[in-house]
């Protein structure tokens, strides 16, 4: 099962599974309440999230947890990044405070923008056993965001060597998932490692 909520993070790990022919329900879809996230880390929330669903539902859960950190705001919103976008999920909002916050220290060029997301999965089995892989990507933030795909901040965060956001690439772009790729994403690239850890290949 997968341990999340939100439709647009289920929807990109459901993808990130079906090559290997797993298939997965959701904590939302089971009725599963959402833990306490009270990690100071990502890879911590992960594990708090999978062991939390691998006891409620008997069945071995695979959890992420991940944000995006603004080197210039001292890695804010980081392990909040969903908080700050509030209870409605206004992302469009909390990209708005960012963007504000940067202007507001002088960031306008793009060595001033700098920033990277950061994706912590973790498997966790009913008897307690789990696994914990990380990915990172790093990227500039742009203002106005572009594009309409992908989820949260995708689009004002530009990948380092690309010409356009992840909220202007399909998800098989945003994963650059293999032949040819070890995966763009930070959820893509700590997948990768997982899958290594859990299934003996990537």
């Amino acid at each position: 099962m997968i341990a999340t909520h939100n439709p647009g993070k289920l929807a990109e790990m459901r993808e990130l599974l079906a090559p290997y022919g797993i298939a997965a329900v959701s904590a939302g879809e089971l009725g599963l309440a959402e833990p306490e996230e009270t990690g100071t880390s990502f890879a911590e929330n992960a594990l708090i999230k999978a062991t939390a669903a691998a006891k409620a539902a008997e069945l071995p859960a695979f959890a992420d947890d991940s944000g995006l950190v603004v080197d210039a705001l001292g890695g804010a919103p980081g392990i909040h990044s969903a908080r700050w976008a509030g209870p409605d999920k206004n992302f469009r909002r909390a990209m708005g405070d960012i963007e504000e916050k940067l202007q507001q220290l002088g960031a306008m060029l793009p060595e001033a923008r700098t920033a990277h997301f950061i994706s912590a999965l973790c498997v966790a089995w009913p008897d307690g056993h789990n696994e914990t892989c990380e990915g990172r990507v790093d990227g500039v933030l742009l203002w106005p965001p572009r594009g309409e795909k992908g989820f949260g901040y995708d689009p004002m965060f530009l990948p380092e060597g690309h010409e356009r956001t992840f909220g202007e690439m399909t998800s098989e772009e945003k994963h650059g998932l293999p032949p040819g790729s070890r995966g763009l994403s930070h959820r893509a690239r700590a997948f990768f490692k997982l899958a290594e850890a859990c299934l003996g290949k990537a």
